[in-house]
């Protein structure tokens, strides 16, 4: 499932990055975002999402968290 399908308050393991972008993947990469590596959704705003990833937290649009694949 991708991380926009995730429930509020679960911890995932990212699988992959489904994306051919590798501006995209340094950016994730740079977020500590990369597979094997716990992720948690905290929460949902209008476009968004607030995710926890090793010990901070991000705002990443919905478009981003499409291609975070997790488990």
């Amino acid at each position: 499932m991708t991380l926009l399908q995730a429930e509020e308050g679960k911890e995932y393991i990212i699988r992959e990055m489904h994306t051919e972008d590798e501006e995209v993947d340094a950016f994730l990469f740079s977020l500590g975002c990369y597979a094997g590596e716990p992720i948690t959704v905290i929460a949902r705003r209008k476009g968004t999402c607030v995710v926890s990833i090793k010990d901070g937290r991000y705002s990443i649009d919905n478009q981003l968290a499409e291609v975070i694949i997790v488990e």
